[in-house]
């Protein structure tokens, strides 16, 4: 098992105000001490992305749009290509959909609604109802990686989001190696993750927000045990 120091790519335009900039540092460290592990944690500006081969994990954070939308699915592919264990919250959600709707299914005119909100392929668009400072239910798909993360498939979690998986598009982008993950009680979609992939997670919810309140994200946990078995 690594015993080397990790190091964790944070994708996204670092701005102290955002909650879950503040809570994913603390969440990564409350996982790192849990496991006996020493993190370091690099910010990654979308507009001036460094060489992306040092890092062992990538999280793709909340706070979209980004500076720099190419930037942010760059990063994203190079974790899912590469098979480094990837974390996607909110915007991150919403971005790794993104990347693979473009990437692996090949639809080169799949836009983000925040961005294009005329695209014929708006790939995510807003939600129904809006989750700014909300918290709802989320069931999980059993068997998936992120209900083995939590041990439990009923959870109750924390969002500050306005767009999700366009209904249009659900079927054909979960035809493949994308799947569900989790969905609120209505049915709809709030987490997806690859099959094929040694740990490649996103959630609409924000669960870095538990670890403002000391208890450590069990998706933290995760990532960084996948950082492990990827290493051995």
């Amino acid at each position: 098992m690594r015993t080397l120091p990790l190091h964790l790519a944070l994708i996204g335009d670092y701005n102290p105000d955002v909650i879950a900039h503040q809570a994913i540092p603390l969440a990564l460290q409350q996982a790192a001490d849990s496991l006996g592990l020493t993190v370091h944690v690099q910010w990654l500006d979308t507009d001036h992305l460094p060489p992306l081969q040092g890092f062992d994990a990538f999280w793709c954070v909340p706070a979209s749009p980004y500076r720099d939308t190419e930037g942010a699915l760059q990063a994203i592919r190079f974790a899912r290509e590469q098979k480094r264990p990837f974390l996607g919250t909110c915007g991150g959600f919403q971005h790794a959909v993104l990347e693979y709707a473009r990437n692996v299914l090949g639809w080169t005119d799949a836009e983000h609604g925040e961005l294009a909100p005329d695209a014929k392929r708006a790939v995510i668009a807003p939600l129904s109802c809006a989750l700014v400072e909300a918290t709802d239910t989320v069931r999980l798909v059993p068997y998936t990686r992120i209900a083995e993360a939590y041990g439990t498939l009923n959870l109750n979690e924390g969002y500050r989001c306005r767009y999700g998986v366009n209904p249009e598009f659900l079927d054909a982008l979960l035809e493949g190696d994308l799947i569900a993950g989790g969905h609120d009680v209505a049915g709809d979609l709030r987490a997806v993750e690859l099959l094929d992939h040694p740990f490649f997670v996103a959630t609409l919810f924000q669960p870095e927000r538990t670890a403002l309140k000391g208890i450590t994200p069990p998706l933290a946990l995760a990532l960084l045990k996948a950082c492990q078995r990827v290493a051995a």
